[in-house]
């Protein structure tokens, strides 16, 4: 069904892509930021697995890079500030700024990602869990269920609300109520410091927070808050030249609290949803669009656009 979904919706998305909507609306962000979410690029030979919308094979990851670099102007997270995004207009490219960003620091992301990237001199900014790095896995890939391509609800629920997000809560749980786990290939687990220090040495790559341990920061206390969102900020600035005090939150979840909390260690913190970036935007409710495997080359042209899969 979800194959059958892709096919026909394919069609519909190249019209609207073809007839203008896209080109009309990049005219109209001129000056305007899209940052782009990415997870896992799931190399050669390997099929996405998992919690399967987060494993873009490395050949569409490549088209889409192809694809943007015609239709905006890549620029670093590092050089961008929120609220002075018409600053740099003097070129007279008038397309709008696109980033490139990785949540996780999956291998493959650090690895095939890198070298797409790289391949094409374009930045990027990988956001990363270091309280999970050296080939760990996550729950939502081991607790995904193989005809949703995805956790359950009833499971993505709990593991959010009950268990705060926090990998060790949710395998024990699992564990205990007898859940089937699977193990993710190894592009699906996460790098390691070596591999990160090698990623943030190629032009261009920089490293961000996305907390220590990737809990749901809207769960917790100020304290929870304080070592997520200090520890890994302390981490990786004694560690990475390459490090940009920016944070993502894991789950795109946040709380007030949280966000003022994040303001002490960091410049901006991003979403995970909410479409283009503006000018006047919070620095710490910042939009990104979401590239989910699945997506075809037009559905990625209109997203990068800000015309679809936008949605909170």
């Amino acid at each position: 069904m979800r194959a059958l979904r892709r096919i026909l919706k394919t069609p519909a998305e190249l019209a609207l892509a073809r007839l203008g909507p896209a080109s009309r609306a990049r005219r109209r962000a001129a000056g305007d930021t899209v940052i782009l979410a990415y997870h896992d690029i799931v190399p050669d030979g390997f099929e996405p697995a998992g919690d399967r919308s987060l494993h873009l094979p490395r050949r569409e990851f490549a088209a889409q890079l192809d694809r943007l670099v015609e239709t905006h102007r890549v620029v670093a997270l590092a050089d961008w500030c929120p609220g002075e995004q018409r600053s740099d207009d003097r070129s007279g490219d008038r397309r709008p700024r696109a980033i490139v960003t990785f949540d996780d620091a999956y291998l493959g992301a650090v690895t095939c990602g890198v070298e797409e990237l790289v391949a094409r001199g374009l930045p990027a900014t990988i956001f990363v869990v270091p309280g999970r790095l050296g080939r760990c896995t996550f729950w939502w890939d081991r607790l995904a269920d193989p005809g949703l391509g995805a956790p359950a609800p009833a499971v993505r629920a709990r593991a959010l609300d009950r268990l705060e997000g926090r990998d060790e809560a949710v395998a024990a749980w699992s564990r205990e109520t007898g859940l089937p786990s699977t193990d993710p290939p190894i592009h699906a687990s996460t790098a390691t410091e070596a591999e990160l220090a090698h990623a943030a040495g190629q032009p261009g790559i920089t490293l961000g927070s996305h907390t220590w341990t990737h809990a749901n920061l809207a769960a917790l206390g100020p304290e929870a808050l304080d070592r997520e969102l200090g520890a890994a900020a302390e981490w990786l600035e004694a560690r990475f030249e390459r490090y940009i005090p920016w944070v993502s939150y894991p789950y795109g979840l946040r709380s007030p609290q949280a966000t003022a909390r994040a303001a002490r260690w960091y410049r901006g913190g991003l979403r995970i949803e909410g479409g283009i970036a503006r000018a006047d935007d919070d620095p710490f409710e910042i939009p990104r669009v979401n590239i989910p495997y699945g997506a075809s080359l037009a559905g990625f042209e209109l997203r990068a656009a800000g015309l679809v899969g936008t949605a909170p």
